[in-house]
């Protein structure tokens, strides 16, 4: 039996894939896998490489070469990050834990561990190539409050 959401006259169009354009694949390959992604060993000189998340969603990285061979007239964004992806952590612990690995291995964190107004332990760590990537947990209510 087809499951695919269908409107009157087309398929729905679902999320499949995540791609980041990296500078340093190697470099964003081994930052990922410090996050727990099974990103495959020896893929740091590749052009383009991928990874099913639990769920099925895929993540891809490719390098800004690969995307020139395809776009000439790409450039890498400046300003801001556009998008962001997140990290859920087992507990707010986890979350600080997290953070001090991957600063501790060099990765520039941009918002230090803190307990967030709506209700989430949260930090921003940034990946090579300057995207925030952020960790979170969600934190118990005060059962005194």
């Amino acid at each position: 039996m087809d499951t695919t959401p269908r409107t009157a006259s087309r398929t729905v169009p679902r999320l499949d894939l995540v791609g980041l354009v990296v500078a340093d694949m190697a470099a964003s390959l081994a930052f990922y896998r410090r996050l727990g992604l099974d990103v495959p060993e020896g893929a740091g000189d590749a052009p383009h490489v991928e990874a099913v998340l639990p769920g099925g969603l895929r993540i891809a990285w490719d390098t800004e070469e690969s995307v020139r061979s395809f776009d000439p007239g790409w450039t890498r964004p400046s300003g801001g990050n556009r998008v962001e992806l997140a990290f859920r952590c087992g507990s707010a612990a986890e979350v600080d834990a997290v953070y001090a690995e991957l600063t501790a291995a060099g990765h520039p964190g941009h918002l230090e561990p803190w307990d967030a107004v709506w209700g989430q332990r949260y930090a921003v760590v940034l990946d090579p190539d300057g995207g925030g990537v952020s960790l979170f947990a969600d934190v118990p209510a005060d059962p005194r409050a």
